[in-house]
């Protein structure tokens, strides 16, 4: 007669020493990812002077780096899934470190996109070889959620580093010097990778299908183009027609998928329904997250009226908030369910985007009430969104086989990287439509076209001209700018209340780690019953 699994058959492997201090060289690739995210952007201007870029080409600079991780995550998830997470990460690591030194002393504007664009391809490398690999290194659910959490802690870490060590270096070095952060961390990698971190492929793997290959570049490039260009330009022709035939490359793309017998993004991972629903948390939860600090950067530089060095020091404090939920949703999730930690979670970030609705009207400085209201509502915000933030990642990663987690956390950071576009893009031009329309009215009183122009465009605008302004359209301007950031709040607060809400009705059979670990006989095999991080 045959009996039901015992306790022991059915506890996975604990982690020993090794995979902890794994787990810590893990961390450093997604620190750099997260700082080189940022950390041109403040060297813009010294690029621009240096090497005489034009405004397109600052655009590129800054920008193709970002597009080429999010074009080339899938393909490097699932060539992960071939040739060995380890392998792939460490070329990567090695490939980055030689594009970095070139990126660095770039002497044309040219040779600075092209070797930013090697950058690109090599940190997609990065991203999801770490997450994959948690995977395999840590198969115990309560420890895996705790090692997630400690890996999106380093990603808060590094946005929220990213400008301080900018500020710093471009204060005492050449700008070239930004670019050279990665090279002792990623030597590090290097040098320690071969002995922490195990080995896994997919040994059932087939060749890369080059055609889905081009197809999920081209898509992904023209999606993401087209939301940043949105977020800058606002919505026009060209935005619009890039961004529609991204999607109907991206229509061709997925119906290949469902074709072949080996694809590039298994689809049938997507009827599983803890991934399908995390999927969707992780994507909404960082539309609100970028778009709001993105917001929220303007108006400590243009509002509040702090230099770039110091709108990057009381940025942390929403960061530290970010990580300390984080941290916690290890704790958390040991007694609570999934489920009601992630809506829970999501209504705590509502009501810090709540509070962020009263923040319209000029900021008078450090101190004033707008000021303090908007740093407690994102910081309070940020500490809400940071446990769905961990166990969105840990239901994605986990709901995959080991052999297809590469693929797996491919997916969830390509879902990241749409979501921050998104969120750039749509808030973004939310604040800007307040922005434009406060504005249009008050530059019609005999103001300069030169001047007129700028001012009516964006806050940006106003501020290169302002030493042409008048103190009463200079704060009219501001206070233009603080309306739509309090909208952008409230919009983030009703989307954050509504899908935390159906976060705790779509999860609510998804059991907590803990559960997993009880003397119980085994449920009826269904994917909505998995426990957090297994299949």
């Amino acid at each position: 007669m045959e009996t039901g699994p015992t306790v022991t058959e059915r506890t996975p492997p604990r982690a020993t020493t090794r995979e902890w201090l794994g787990l810590a060289v893990l961390t450093l690739p997604t620190l750099l990812i997260a700082i080189n995210t940022t950390v041109l952007v403040l060297a813009a201007p010294k690029v621009t002077a240096d090497l005489g870029a034009s405004a397109a080409q600052q655009l590129w600079i800054t920008d193709i780096y970002a597009f080429l991780i999010a074009g080339f995550l899938i393909t490097m998830g699932r060539l992960g899934d071939r040739i060995g997470r380890r392998r792939l990460l460490l070329l990567g690591a090695a490939a980055f470190i030689l594009a970095s030194v070139l990126a660095a002393y770039s002497t044309t504007s040219e040779m600075l996109i092209a070797t930013r664009a090697l950058m690109g391809i090599a940190g997609a490398t990065l991203m999801p070889s770490t997450l994959a690999l948690l995977r395999v290194m840590f198969p115990d659910p309560r420890q895996r959620t705790a090692a997630i959490a400690v890996w999106m802690t380093s990603i808060s870490a590094g946005t929220a580093l990213g400008p301080l060590l900018g500020g710093v270096l471009l204060r005492y070095f050449w700008w070239g010097s930004t670019l050279l952060m990665g090279v002792p961390v990623l030597a590090l990698l290097l040098l320690v990778g071969p002995f922490l971190l195990p080995e896994y492929r997919d040994p059932r793997a087939g060749p890369l299908d080059l055609r889905s290959v081009a197809l999920s570049l081209v898509s992904m490039l023209a999606v993401i183009y087209g939301f940043k260009h949105t977020a800058e330009h606002g919505p026009t022709a060209t935005a619009t027609i890039v961004m529609l035939a991204g999607l109907a490359v991206g229509a061709v793309f997925l119906r290949r998928q469902r074709r072949l017998p080996e694809p590039l993004l298994d689809l049938r991972m997507f009827g599983n329904r803890a991934f399908s629903v995390a999927l969707v948390v992780v994507t909404l939860l960082l539309v609100v997250f970028a778009g709001n600090q993105f917001l929220f950067s303007l108006y400590l530089q243009h509002v509040v009226g702090l230099s770039p060095l110091w709108a990057g020091v009381w940025m942390v404090p929403s960061a530290t908030a970010l990580l300390v939920g984080s941290m916690l949703a290890p704790l958390i999730v040991r007694w609570v369910r999934p489920a009601f930690v992630v809506g829970v979670g999501l209504l705590v970030g509502a009501a810090g985007f709540a509070l962020l609705t009263q923040v319209a009207g000029p900021a008078s400085g450090i101190g004033s009430a707008p000021f303090l209201l908007a740093q407690f509502g994102l910081a309070l915000a940020f500490f809400g969104l940071g446990p769905p933030s961990v166990l969105g990642a840990d239901l994605v990663v986990g709901a995959a086989p080991p052999e297809k987690a590469g693929s797996a956390s491919a997916t969830e950071e390509t879902a990241a990287e749409l979501g921050i576009a998104l969120g750039i893009a749509i808030l973004g031009s939310i604040g800007a439509a307040v922005y434009r329309a406060r504005m249009g009215g008050a530059t019609d009183s005999g103001m300069p076209p030169e001047v007129a122009g700028p001012v009516r465009d964006s806050i940006d605008g106003a501020m290169s001209v302002a030493d042409r302004l008048d103190p009463a359209t200079l704060d009219a301007a501001r206070a233009a700018f603080a309306d739509g950031f309090a909208l952008s709040g409230g919009i983030s607060a009703l989307a954050m209340a509504v899908l935390g809400v159906a976060g705790m009705v779509l999860l609510r059979h998804v059991r907590g780690a803990s559960e997993h670990e009880l003397p119980e006989e085994p449920p009826e095999p269904g994917l909505d019953d998995a426990p957090v991080g297994v299949r």
